[in-house]
């Protein structure tokens, strides 16, 4: 069974930083890549950043220079530091186990339950 769960969101001032974790169970991580997405009210839910199980990264250009993605294979978890938060950066953010090929990310239908991220202004 897939799992996946998020810690980390919260409240932040503009400016300032958080980092968000995904814990997956270990065959998933081990095999897979994984992504970072996020979903604004209103809006569609959209990859941020991923990283292939050798430990490629993308971003996209909204969080580029900004946001790191990294993963941990001894405790089988990803993260995601967000830094310089901007209130546009206000969404939930959600991870999931995907596929990787010639820099795109393919998502599954495995995701975390998601974690609140609120930037003030």
């Amino acid at each position: 069974q897939v799992q996946l769960v998020e810690s980390g969101g919260g409240l932040v001032e503009a400016g300032g930083s958080l980092r968000l974790s995904c814990a997956a169970s270990k065959t998933i991580f081990s095999t897979n890549a994984m992504g970072w997405y996020r979903q604004a009210p209103g809006k569609q839910r959209e990859l941020v950043a991923h990283i292939t199980n050798s430990g490629v990264t993308n971003y996209s250009d909204s969080v580029k220079g900004r946001f790191t993605i990294s993963r941990d294979s001894a405790e089988n978890t990803v993260y995601l530091q967000m830094n310089s938060l901007k209130a546009e950066d206000t969404a939930v953010y959600y991870c999931n186990v995907g596929v990787a090929y010639s820099g795109t990310y393919y998502s599954t239908d495995y995701w975390g339950q998601g974690t609140q991220v609120t930037v003030s202004s």
